[in-house]
């Protein structure tokens, strides 16, 4: 994990962008079960404040922890790291 000063830094991809300036971003990790050491797959689902409503589904995006926005609402985008089909065919290759 990374930190600016006392914030941190994620990095995940666009899950949803139903509501007004937000969107849902999934940030998937990795842990290894504490008995059997088999990795596991959590993916941990954030809302994130879009001001300008530029990310699409499927996007690969950089968030930082900020003030509250709302009740769920602390994190907002900090830059678009790939857009949606890139980040897909990315994927694809490296599965």
């Amino acid at each position: 994990m990374n930190y600016i000063g006392k914030r941190k830094i994620k990095i995940g991809q666009v899950l949803g962008t139903k509501m007004e300036k937000t969107i849902v971003v999934g940030v998937e990790v990795m842990k290894f079960h504490p008995l059997y050491k088999k990795p596991i797959r959590r993916i941990k689902k954030y809302k994130v404040h879009d001001e300008e409503g530029i990310c699409k589904v499927g996007d690969k995006v950089q968030i930082m922890e900020t003030r509250p926005m709302s009740k769920e609402k602390n994190w907002r985008v900090l830059e678009i790291i790939l857009k949606g089909k890139e980040a897909s065919a990315t994927q694809l290759k490296t599965k």
